[in-house]
């Protein structure tokens, strides 16, 4: 027997979990804890569906982690059950993540999406949009049924392309003679609807809804009931679930980021053949979520972000004593968007992207008075030698950086 032999063997006799798949993000819970009232209030919005009548257009804000698309999903499955129970079908729920790279790219996508939920399909690119919109029609109107679209991370999309493909669908409607299309927009920022074009605004936000984050005591409550369905008897130490739910309240509230903590920790622990997750476990997978968190964002981001980012790197890279301000960042951006044929977006605009590189953790922007120039950003880059390098290296790919 060779080593990898005698690894995989201890691994698979010595495991923590008993059911890991409960600390995933695909997990779909039975009951959703600390969100009873935000359940209920969707659940409210949406029951006209169940006498055929078609619901308001429905915008949920909230931070990431916050329970947003599992409470909407959670209501969306009862009506569906509910109508299934009592032999009807007259009410359709096709969900869609904007923030995935094949679906929002495009509004062609956006809908060749949609369709494929549907049961339909489009070419993959090749139709001029109206004809995609008139498959789209010909597809749901062939009977009375209401089609409630939920769009999560909207903002997305937004950002890809423009708002006029959510004002296109909203008014689908006049073009409808049996079906009926309702809206649920599914945002992680909440200053997203402040941009829109104010048609876009009166259309879709007909309710809305926000999520708070979630407080360190209602993330024990959660760590507590999932830990419970996921590891086998007395493997978690005393301590760590209020040691994580702490990391996670930090870090806006965030539930997902609490499961993720819990799971990786519990992986590591498993690695080294510990008997226990403590603490320790959870302060190395901190350190591990983190690193990998900033690399997926600078994968996932448009160009126009990572333009901003590869500005603030070179500068960061070239710079003695003088700090980094913002409009040092502006100037080498728009030479970045000249080298890579880049739209270049506006002063305020960028100044958006560095508060969410801020949020993310990737820079640190402090307002500094110059004096008789007036106050100004500055900007520290704030990570770690290894991992400039692979963000370099991830930019490298996507643009050209000088």
């Amino acid at each position: 027997m060779d080593k990898l032999d005698t690894l995989f063997d201890k691994f698979v006799s010595h495991s923590l979990f008993k059911n890991k798949l409960v600390l995933q993000s695909q997990y779909t819970p039975d009951s959703i804890t600390h969100r009873d009232s935000q359940i209920e209030a969707v659940a409210g919005i949406l029951a006209p569906s169940l006498r055929g009548e078609r619901t308001s257009n429905l915008f949920i804000y909230g931070k990431t982690g916050t329970g947003k698309t599992l409470s909407v999903q959670h209501v969306g499955n009862k009506i569906v059950d509910r109508l299934k129970a009592a032999g009807q079908d007259h009410v359709r729920f096709v969900y869609v993540n904007c923030k995935l790279k094949k679906v929002a790219d495009t509004e062609y996508r956006i809908l060749a999406e949609i369709i494929h939920e549907l049961g339909g399909s489009v070419p993959a690119t090749g139709l001029p949009t109206d004809q995609v919109y008139a498959r789209f029609i010909d597809l749901i109107d062939q009977k009375k049924q209401n089609i409630i679209l939920v769009l999560d991370e909207i903002d997305e999309a937004v950002k890809k392309m423009s708002d006029s493909f959510i004002y296109s669908l909203t008014r689908l409607n006049a073009s409808l003679k049996h079906a009926q299309i309702s809206i649920i927009g599914i945002s992680n920022s909440l200053t997203f609807m402040d941009d829109l074009d104010p048609r876009v605004k009166s259309s879709l936000g007909e309710e809305d809804l926000v999520f708070p984050p979630y407080n360190a005591l209602q993330l024990q409550d959660i760590l507590r009931e999932r830990s419970e369905q996921a590891f086998k008897d007395a493997v978690v130490d005393e301590g760590v679930l209020p040691h994580c739910a702490a990391l996670a309240a930090r870090e806006h509230g965030d539930a997902r980021r609490a499961l993720d903590l819990l799971r990786v920790a519990a992986e590591l622990a498993e690695r080294e053949q510990a008997h226990k997750v403590t603490s320790q476990h959870l302060l190395a997978a901190n350190d591990k979520i983190e690193r990998d968190k900033v690399l997926d964002t600078v994968e996932s981001v448009p160009r126009q972000y990572q333009a901003v980012l590869g500005a603030i790197m070179h500068l960061d890279a070239k710079q003695e004593e003088e700090g980094i301000f913002t409009g040092d960042v502006y100037n080498h951006y728009q030479i970045v968007c000249e080298t890579n044929k880049l739209e270049t977006l506006t002063q305020r605009r960028v100044s958006d992207i560095l508060a969410e590189f801020d949020m993310l953790g990737i820079i640190n922007t402090q307002v500094i008075s110059k004096g008789r120039q007036g106050r100004t950003r500055e900007i520290k880059l704030m990570l770690a030698p290894p991992i400039k390098l692979k963000v370099l290296d991830i930019l490298g790919t996507s643009l050209t950086l000088s």
